[in-house]
């Protein structure tokens, strides 16, 4: 992958148009048919599996595998999607090497899992193919149901409804649907436009209308949806982005990782992205690692992703860790930013070593300085605009255990609410409980 602009400063073309083709190549390439069987004959379909306990959407691992065992791949994807309607997208980007794949017998055994995530993938992209939506509507129950966030929560929880006959309209802030799946997720782990063709394919169901362009505290309120609709559904992520709080945080090329990863999804051609020469991104989890890898894969000479605690605490994955080595990003841990230097435009970023002491972060006094053209924030998103009335808890909108917020029929599920891991199939899993539940309050089950 020989460099062929090797300007400082943010530049456009630094490699060949055929090597960011090759750089931005499916990261898992789907099974055929014969490797499916062969990756399933590895199961052991163990009757109380752990890996089904590891889902945070309780599929039915065993069962779906021995689904594809027997040359039923539709079957598998209805097994699947029956927990998780997004299983398509979560069979790419879940973090199964520290969730399902992590217990699997056979990585406790010989330390190599059975591959359940390409074989989910496998099962929904085959079901996907046929051009089926294996769930139909329930009879009209007259409720309407308003959805804020057109994400994995957002998704998740609409079409749960309108299965079981309600009339959902889902107010989406930007001119697309998908959030995190379509805005926020490295380009090699979801190819071909796959988040919109989900949600093309989810929306297929019937009963569910997107209003784009529409967000909360602006073209929408709160109380509106409280006296148009019989229940409200908050599934609006996390919009607003953590500051450095550091002098020279607004040079020129010093900006949020999710923006440089939206960007870069959003691109009809890859090779015309400006990256910079030397690249240094702040933070320790996926957006870091996925911000920091694309750099290098748009032909970044130097990227290096720098963490303020252990490489242990790390919330990225040890699989994502290895994953941007691989690649030729350098982790440096134990350093935060103290100065951002450069007259106008980024030039170097500063930084000072840390330590852990009786469970404090100490900064120490000793610095380096890292030469930089492009610096990218990951340390971390919070809630936009939330209405006074919602209580909050540790900054995101209070739920208990059926998602339910402390205001009457208003619910709330993904990022955006308490208690659950910031992952896409934790989002689907509230989103469709939180369904559940509404259903069960409008049809007075509960």
């Amino acid at each position: 992958m020989p460099q062929i602009n090797r300007e400082n400063g943010v530049s456009p073309g630094r490699i060949a148009p055929a090597d960011v083709q090759a750089n931005f190549s499916d990261l898992h390439p789907e099974y055929d048919d014969h490797e499916a069987l062969v990756a399933a004959d590895r199961c052991y379909f163990c009757h109380d599996a752990p890996c089904m306990t590891a889902c945070p959407t309780s599929i039915d691992i065993p069962l779906f595998i021995r689904q594809i065992a027997t040359g039923t791949p539709e079957a598998a994807a209805k097994t699947i999607l029956d927990q998780n309607i997004l299983g398509g997208m979560c069979a790419r980007v879940c973090p199964t090497e520290t969730l399902c794949e992590e217990v699997c017998v056979r990585e406790v055994a010989e330390g190599k899992p059975v591959e359940i995530g390409r074989l989910q993938r496998f099962a929904t992209d085959t079901l996907m193919a046929a051009g089926k939506h294996p769930f139909t509507r329930a009879d009209a129950t007259g409720k309407k149901v308003a959805v804020v966030g057109a994400g994995p929560a957002g998704l998740a929880c609409a079409h749960r409804l309108a299965m079981l006959g309600h009339d959902v309209v889902v107010f989406e802030a930007r001119a697309k649907g998908g959030g995190l799946n379509e805005f926020g997720i490295a380009a090699y782990k979801t190819t071909n436009d796959f988040a919109q063709r989900e949600l093309d394919w989810l929306l297929s169901i019937g009963g569910i209308e997107i209003r784009y362009e529409q967000a909360l505290g602006q073209s929408v309120t709160l109380d509106g949806l409280q006296c148009d609709f019989d229940a409200v559904f908050l599934g609006m992520g996390l919009s607003a982005v953590n500051a450095l709080r550091l002098e020279g945080e607004d040079k020129d090329n010093v900006s949020p990782a999710v923006d440089f990863i939206a960007d870069l999804r959003q691109a009809d051609n890859l090779t015309t992205l400006p990256v910079g020469r030397r690249v240094v991104v702040i933070g320790g989890g996926m957006t870091a690692i996925d911000a920091g890898v694309q750099a290098k894969l748009l032909g970044a000479e130097d990227v290096t992703i720098v963490y303020r605690r252990g490489q242990e605490a790390m919330a990225a994955s040890k699989f994502e860790q290895d994953l941007a080595r691989q690649k030729g990003v350098r982790l440096i841990c134990n350093a935060t930013p103290v100065g951002i230097e450069g007259n106008g435009s980024l030039r170097a970023v500063t930084f000072a070593y840390t330590e852990t002491r009786d469970g404090k972060l100490v900064t120490l006094d000793e610095t380096f300085t890292l030469p930089a053209d492009q610096l990218f924030k990951a340390i971390g998103q919070k809630l936009g605009h939330t209405p006074d009335a919602l209580a909050l808890d540790g900054g995101k909108i209070k739920v208990d255990a059926t998602q339910k917020t402390n205001l009457a029929h208003v619910w709330a599920g993904g990022d955006c609410a308490s208690g659950g891991d910031d992952l896409t199939v934790t989002a689907v899993a509230e989103g469709r409980d939180a369904a559940m539940d509404i259903h069960a309050t409008l049809t007075g089950a509960s």
